[in-house]
């Protein structure tokens, strides 16, 4: 069946669930967009669940890739949207924390009994618009309660990742943990370490992730549809990574997932500076101040920024001052470590250290040499460093003159393009008779500090002061 291009995601959603049910099988959307679409948000995506059997699905729908086969689960490709299609199961014998010993494919209750938490054990069919719940999980939604399904210590054997998950959750829909959930969470705290870096990785950027500006729930698709309506919306937080972060010291996870910031907690800072408190609060305060939609590694460089404070703390013993001498290029090192271990792309390990390695810097832009100024601000990074800066300064003593100079430089900055390249390059030397070695890089390096402080503007003067200078080479 051919789809007109401009459907919506949820119209295919829809009609994928009415050709499975036309074809004989029960099929209903599932856990998170039946989640999202009752609080009055977008989902990301619509998961659906299904009597049809794998080879059952392939059949029935054109494009379809089989991404889990043995767990029931296939992927649906309709007019370039991918839906997750799993056949309904039951699970049983965990040993591993995260895999099924054995699945059987059951019916639909079966299925909301297996999945982690109330609020996303829910289905709805949508060509009936009828809601079914086995778990009780709309009552929680009205109460802003993330429960287990069941036992919490049974499902957090079952997979532990559901602990990162349950924190996430809390955080980012304002919601509370309930109490025997949360005794299960603290309990099995340690038990996150035996999941891979890539998956805590995943975990912890949703969670740190800043809320999207304007996301909002969409048109519901009748007017009497209970899910469409989204009549148990809940307002999102103004920052739900600073919420986050605070779940995961009272939970105990975050000694296990990032102890270098766990080692924040109890590290005094000078009230002069820092009248917030220890380094773990000037942080979660830094995050609260998160703006909608930032560049998803300003979290980390957050984070990171005062990471070596603890390693670096001293104290004088006459006036009691606190310093930290060095903890941004120790930190810069420590950054790395931590996010290759979270095992992160490289260029966003080295966009972060380099933001922590030059965070200091900022506070002495007023007084910098012209040169120095435009190399802070021609540097790649400097859009991530200077929102970090802006976070640093919320997040202590408030003021944000530094930043209001930074932004006005930038923009003069912006109207001349031509100080962006180098006026001459290694090539351009070589033409007028250098060879390659050190001497060349040291003259490069001068003729892009005159070029920096503008007494050098063109190619042509550059040149010109080559020739006058060579002698002296």
């Amino acid at each position: 069946m051919n789809q007109p291009a401009d459907l919506t995601v949820r119209a295919l959603a829809t009609d994928l669930v009415g050709r499975l049910q036309r074809a004989g099988f029960a099929a209903f959307w599932v856990g998170g967009c039946v989640r999202d679409v009752l609080l009055g948000r977008e989902p990301g995506d619509y998961d659906i669940a299904t009597s049809a059997l794998p080879e059952q699905i392939e059949k029935l729908f054109k494009r379809t890739v089989a991404v889990g086969r043995k767990f029931g689960v296939m992927v649906v490709v309709e007019s370039k949207q991918q839906f997750q299609v799993a056949t309904f199961r039951a699970e049983a014998e965990y040993r591993d924390g995260r895999h099924p010993e054995t699945v059987s494919f059951g019916d639909a209750r079966a299925d909301a009994l297996r999945r982690d938490f109330t609020i996303n054990g829910l289905f709805y069919d949508p060509v009936a618009e009828q809601l079914h719940d086995w778990v009780g999980g709309e009552a929680d939604l009205k109460k802003g309660v993330i429960r287990t399904i069941g036992s919490p210590e049974a499902r957090f054997a079952e997979d532990h990742l559901r602990l990162l998950r349950a924190v996430r959750f809390a955080a980012q829909l304002d919601f509370q943990i309930e109490p025997g959930t949360f005794a299960a969470l603290k309990s099995n705290a340690a038990r996150i370490k035996s999941i891979s870096a890539e998956r805590v990785r995943d975990e912890l950027v949703k969670l740190f992730a800043a809320p999207p500006l304007g996301r909002a729930g969409s048109p519901p698709p009748a007017a009497d549809s209970q899910v469409g309506r989204g009549a148990h919306g809940v307002t999102r937080p103004s920052s739900n990574a600073a919420r986050g972060l605070e779940l995961l010291r009272e939970s105990g996870l975050l000694d296990h997932i990032l102890p270098e910031l766990a080692a924040t907690i109890t590290c005094e800072q000078s009230p002069d500076f820092h009248p917030e408190g220890t380094v773990f609060e000037h942080v979660k305060l830094m995050l609260s101040h998160l703006p909608p939609d930032a560049d998803p590694l300003l979290p980390w460089a957050v984070l990171m920024h005062d990471i070596a404070k603890p390693l670096t703390a001293s104290r004088d013993p006459k006036t009691g001052s606190i310093h930290f001498y060095e903890h941004e290029k120790i930190g810069a090192r420590m950054a790395s470590e931590i996010m290759e271990r979270l095992r992160f792309p490289r260029k966003h390990i080295e966009a972060v250290a380099t933001a922590v390695r030059y965070h200091m810097q900022f506070k002495d832009a007023r007084q910098m040499r012209k040169s120095t100024l435009r190399r802070l601000l021609l540097r790649d990074t400097f859009p991530l460093e200077l929102q970090l800066h802006r976070l640093d300064c919320l997040g202590s003593h408030g003021r944000l003159d530094v930043y209001d100079f930074l932004m006005e430089q930038a923009a003069l900055l912006a109207k001349q393009p031509e100080i962006r390249p180098p006026l001459l390059t290694g090539n351009d030397l070589i033409s007028l008779g250098l060879k390659p070695g050190p001497a060349m890089g040291k003259l490069l390096a001068e003729i892009r500090e005159l070029q920096l402080q503008d007494e050098l503007k063109t190619k042509a003067a550059a040149r010109k002061w080559v020739r006058q200078n060579l002698k002296e080479v």
